[in-house]
């Protein structure tokens, strides 16, 4: 394993992470901790997750998968997006953060958590409130780090600006969707997060799958995401497939998997210091690490940049 640091921080993360929203759900408690603790003995360290992923199982399985080795781990989740019915269920307000967390700290089996990252961005909460109550965490020593998720560049140049002139706990990441078939960040936010140090996290790094190849051909294998999410039907069209093919093609031409050679191009890409990548067998694990001491030649690179660049300018995934 390799680790990078998270943007200009000094934290350490390995590129590779893990993403655990199916845990609980497509996975199995029993499953989810196989993974888990196999991811590690992989050396990755970096493992993301959410207060609402699978309904907070997927914090619960986490938590009991680190109980008594906390150390091996950083742990990275998320608040923001709603979960409950009632007021104060959602967002980034103090209330709901300061609610949140103690419920996630709880769940994780924790006293913290190494980067806390706003879900996604609150037009309803002002940006004061919000990075004055991340900086109230990080003193209190229930945070290390703060990060956000599916933040705009303007969003994110906002936060920051704010958080210096008010002397407040700064953004050390950004999580987006960022694939070879949803490159969309690279038109404004990918440039902001090379000017200003943040580091990016993408999720999505195989497009649910569409990248590995495994619907070439119209095929849809059992216990895939288009398998057993319906609602992912929406994201499976033909150019996404096609580009699935090409990848798949290249990736034979040298020697290697379509898996790993999409997550190798993610670890190419500037700014880019740890990718989400989700898994619910060991085996997945397993093809995942060989994107991470998988160098890609000059040729290699401007190819897959060519059959990929009108997804700079695509819908996102």
């Amino acid at each position: 394993m390799r680790y990078r640091n998270l943007g200009t921080s000094g934290l350490e993360v390995s590129v590779l992470g893990l993403g655990t929203n199916a845990f609980g759900g497509r996975a199995d408690k029993s499953t989810s901790i196989r993974v888990l603790h196999h991811a590690v003995d992989k050396g990755i360290t970096f493992i993301d997750t959410a207060n609402v992923y699978t309904g907070t199982k997927s914090e619960e399985i986490i938590g009991e998968a680190f109980e008594g080795r906390r150390h091996d781990v950083l742990l990275a989740t998320k608040v923001g997006i709603k979960l409950g019915e009632g007021s104060n269920t959602r967002g980034s307000s103090r209330q709901h953060i300061l609610k949140e967390i103690e419920a996630s700290l709880r769940r994780l089996r924790t006293d913290y958590i190494d980067l806390y990252q706003i879900h996604i961005f609150d037009p309803l909460t002002p940006l004061e409130e919000t990075l004055r109550t991340l900086d109230d965490l990080v003193t209190s020593g229930k945070v290390r780090y703060v990060g956000a998720s599916n933040y705009a560049a303007w969003q994110m140049m906002k936060s920051l600006a704010i958080s210096e002139s008010h002397h407040l706990i700064k953004y050390a990441s950004v999580q987006p969707g960022y694939s070879l078939v949803d490159r969309g960040i690279e038109r404004e936010l990918l440039p902001f997060c090379v000017d200003q140090g943040i580091g990016v996290i993408p999720y999505f790094p195989l497009a649910g799958g569409i990248l590995t190849g495994k619907y070439s051909g119209g095929s849809v294998p059992s216990g895939s995401q288009l398998d057993v999410n319906p609602n992912f039907a929406r994201r499976v069209n033909s150019a996404r497939v096609e580009l699935g093919e090409q990848v798949a093609r290249i990736a034979a031409e040298i020697g290697t998997s379509a898996t790993a050679l999409s997550l190798a191009w993610l670890l190419h890409q500037p700014a880019v210091s740890t990718i989400i990548a989700g898994a619910t067998r060991e085996s997945q694990i397993d093809e995942n690490v060989k994107a991470v001491n998988l160098e890609l030649t000059e040729d290699v690179l401007k190819s897959l940049d060519e059959i990929s660049k009108d997804f700079i300018y695509s819908p996102p995934f």
